[in-house]
């Protein structure tokens, strides 16, 4: 038995839903990458690397395109997110990492971006039928989730709202899709965003009062 043939194989079943090795290691690993997203710290990507990784399996077992290309996508923004954060935390005097709110030009490049990108996509998969059988929102995920790991690369808070509106879509299409186990973490990834946006947030503010202090001095 090969390692693809494993990691597509069921883990277990519950409730009726086939739960999947690819689709539960690869969403556990990518719930602790979150974790260590919210902490601000840089283990959070190679954390989503090997995550991304394990998942294209999973999504391509279940006929996603844009779902593999989401996690081809985590996997190269990952390895530039990680040379950013190494860069980003020089930055920051207690050595943690510097974060901010964007600016509104940053945040029209995001929306702008996400929106252009979805129909681009979008577009693609509905001419080509066979690379997704739920082109917009498949579509919608892996543009959203290319912005949002941009967004966090760069140390900004509104990572955290992209991922909220990613996820909105993200559960329904993963239970719909099969993907049991990628349901339920999104649903727990809820959580973390939640909690990880007001600690952001409240960092945000404190780097902020620091530069004025600084500035004053």
């Amino acid at each position: 038995m090969s390692a693809l043939t494993w990691l597509n194989g069921e883990a277990f079943t519950a409730f009726g839903q086939h739960v999947i090795w690819s689709d539960m290691i690869g969403n556990t690993i990518g719930l602790a990458a979150l974790a260590l997203g919210w902490r601000r710290s840089i283990w959070t990507w190679p954390a989503q690397f090997l995550s991304g990784l394990i998942l294209v399996a999973a999504y391509a077992s279940a006929h996603l395109s844009g779902g593999v290309g989401k996690q081809l996508l985590v996997i190269g923004v990952a390895l530039w997110g990680w040379r950013a954060w190494q860069r980003g935390r020089r930055q920051a005097q207690d050595g943690s990492i510097a974060v901010r709110f964007a600016t509104w030009r940053e945040r029209g490049l995001l929306i702008g971006g996400t929106a252009l990108g979805t129909a681009a996509v979008g577009g693609l998969f509905a001419l080509v039928p066979q690379l997704s059988w739920n082109p917009w929102p498949d579509a919608y995920i892996f543009v959203g989730t290319l912005a949002a790991m941009v967004a966090q690369a760069r140390g900004l808070v509104e990572f955290w709202f992209a991922w909220l509106l990613v996820d909105l879509v993200g559960v329904p299409l993963a239970f719909s899709s099969g993907l049991a186990f990628s349901g339920f973490v999104y649903v727990i990834y809820l959580a973390l965003v939640a909690w990880g946006m007001r600690d952001w947030w409240l960092r945000s503010r404190t780097s902020a009062a620091t530069v004025l202090e600084g500035a004053a001095a």
